[in-house]
């Protein structure tokens, strides 16, 4: 059951960061791999910093959405190089 929160807590942080950063869309599947991608790096981030976003969906999908943000911001600059 944690897999399926995991996926769509990646699936919304996703959407959420591509309306954030305005880029072109990388429909459903793509929307959750760089969801859950930036889950990972958002976790990472705010553990590194000391951050915490405090428990439950709400701080999840908050960490997950910076992360996301980090990651397409981090790929748009990989891209125009």
């Amino acid at each position: 059951m944690e897999l399926l929160w995991f996926i769509l807590i990646g699936l919304a942080a996703g959407w959420l960061a591509g309306q954030l950063v305005k880029g072109g869309g990388f429909g459903v599947i793509g929307d959750i791999i760089v969801g859950v991608i930036g889950a990972l790096l958002g976790g990472f981030l705010f553990g590194a910093l000391g951050f915490s976003a405090g428990g439950g969906l709400l701080g999840s999908l908050i960490v997950a959405t910076i992360g996301a943000v980090v990651l397409l911001l981090l790929l748009r600059v990989i891209k125009r190089a």
